[in-house]
């Protein structure tokens, strides 16, 4: 338990740090920039509470935002994504066993499951964030292009991350 529990602290640290040291500065011509950030949300093992994934995701918001100037797009963004997870995964789930210690990855769940609540997530996110952040209209289609060039690039690069360090189970 206390090395889970290490292991997302880690990789808290380094995806706020991965994000804004890196990642926010890749930006072509405004329509693209990955939120890689939201994988601590995807990865988060399957029975953490419902009042803890929620503090995780605004902290998580929180951090990214204060480094973006931006306080409150994260934090909706990524609250909302973690307030919807445990009914996604519920639905995706149906039939699945469930075991301890099990996180929505690829290693546990497969490339399909993983694809389809990955994209579902993302898309979410960068839904949120990019409508909160122009707050109108009026730029609908310019909007929404940039959410899905926003959810494609970073479900690619999450997909190639899973796969870079998946570890094979143990049988």
């Amino acid at each position: 338990m206390n090395n889970i529990i290490t292991k997302n602290i880690l990789r808290f640290i380094v995806l706020i740090l991965l994000q804004v040291l890196v990642l926010n500065n890749i930006k072509f011509d405004g329509y693209l920039n990955p939120y890689f950030y939201i994988l601590f949300i995807l990865l988060l093992p399957l029975e953490t509470p419902k009042w803890l994934l929620l503090i995780s995701a605004f902290l998580l918001g929180l951090g990214v935002d204060i480094f973006m100037k931006s306080i409150g797009i994260n934090i909706a963004a990524s609250v909302l994504v973690a307030f919807i997870r445990p009914g996604l995964i519920k639905y995706l789930s149906s039939g699945k066993d469930i075991e301890p210690n099990m996180q929505a990855g690829i290693r546990d769940f497969g490339f399909r499951w993983f694809f389809s609540y990955s994209l579902v997530m993302i898309f979410v996110h960068n839904f949120v964030f990019y409508f909160l952040d122009i707050f109108s209209f009026s730029e609908f289609f310019i909007t929404f292009y940039k959410v899905l060039l926003g959810t494609v690039f970073t479900l690619f690069l999450i997909i190639i991350t899973q796969y870079l360090f998946i570890n094979k189970k143990n049988k």
